[in-house]
C-alpha cells in the first residue's frame, strides 16, 4: 500500500511541476506501482493473505464460541 501512495504523490507531484520531480523521468515517477504489483505477487506467492485470513477466521471462531459458552453458563477453563 506504501508503494501505492508513493506512486500517486510522485504523479501528483510530476503532474503539477514540482521541482524536483519534474526534472524526473516518468519512469522513474511511475516505478512505485511496479513495485507495487511485484510485492503483491510476492505476498501472494508465500500465502502471505491467505494466512491472515485464516487468523482472522479462527479469532471469529473462538469468539463466537466463547460468546455461546458465557450464553449457555458454561464458565470456560484456563
Amino acid at each position: 500500500m506504501a508503494f501505492v501512495v508513493i506512486g500517486v504523490l510522485l504523479v501528483l507531484a510530476k503532474l503539477l511541476d514540482v521541482w524536483p520531480v519534474l526534472m524526473w523521468s516518468w519512469w522513474t515517477v511511475l516505478a512505485p506501482f511496479g513495485l507495487a504489483i511485484l510485492w503483491w505477487a510476492w505476498s501472494d506467492s508465500i500465502g502471505s493473505p491467505q494466512r491472515a485470513a485464516v487468523r482472522q477466521m479462527e479469532a471469529k471462531r473462538v469468539a463466537r464460541r466463547l460468546k455461546a459458552m458465557e450464553a449457555l453458563g458454561i464458565k470456560r477453563k484456563r
